[in-house]
């Protein structure tokens, strides 16, 4: 456990492989690759294809997909399961029809371990989510149990936050900020000022 990434950290380059539903082919992410491209990376971590909770949460994930890969956001899915049975998933549940990023297969949970995602008892992922910054640094990082899904729009809704203030080092954003709302300079002459540094 003492090797888990942790935010702030730097996240060593890695690769895996992938079936890519859009061109019906298997692939490869590679870190290193993202990075070079200036590419932010979301990895989404879920327990296992052919489950209950996993499709909706993938079929979720397809909703907002579009305007992350806007963002120039890479978005790769992740379990244990190697990349045939994501596509014998893909294929026959329908829930899956429009999901079109990258589904990276793990089987013996190198990348699972690394983020400290890996269940040993099950072999299977947790559902964790975690944002790359272009740099390759850890900036997001939310783990749930196997029982409770998880909300796209809320990942959107922090990386347009995460690419903002990327944007805006001098900035913070409060809690439910999103795109054109008031942000915060965090100052000595705002301390104790906040709820009138936020009103219109």
């Amino acid at each position: 456990m003492s090797d888990m990434i942790l935010v702030g950290d730097r996240v060593p380059d890695f690769e895996m492989e992938t079936y890519e539903p859009a061109e019906r082919r298997f692939g490869n992410f590679s870190l290193a690759e993202a990075r070079k491209n200036g590419k932010w990376t979301i990895l989404f971590f879920y327990p296992a294809d052919f489950t209950f909770v996993c499709p909706t949460e993938l079929a979720d994930l397809a909703e907002v997909y579009p305007q992350l890969k806007e963002m120039g956001v890479e978005v790769v899915s992740v379990s244990t399961d190697t990349k045939f049975v994501h596509l014998a998933w893909r294929n026959d549940e329908k829930l899956l029809e429009n999901v079109n990023f990258p589904m990276g297969a793990d089987p013996l949970g190198k990348i699972s371990r690394m983020f400290g995602v890996y269940d040993d008892e099950t072999g299977l992922a947790l559902r964790g989510t975690f944002i790359i910054n272009p740099e390759g640094i850890l900036v997001g990082s939310e783990i749930n149990f196997y029982n409770v899904g998880r909300n796209a729009d809320e990942l959107l809704r922090k990386m347009k936050a995460n690419v903002y203030l990327s944007e805006h080092p001098d900035e913070a954003c409060p809690a439910k900020w999103d795109e054109g709302k008031k942000t915060l300079k965090p100052s000595e002459e705002l301390v104790g000022h906040v709820y009138e540094a936020l009103q219109d």
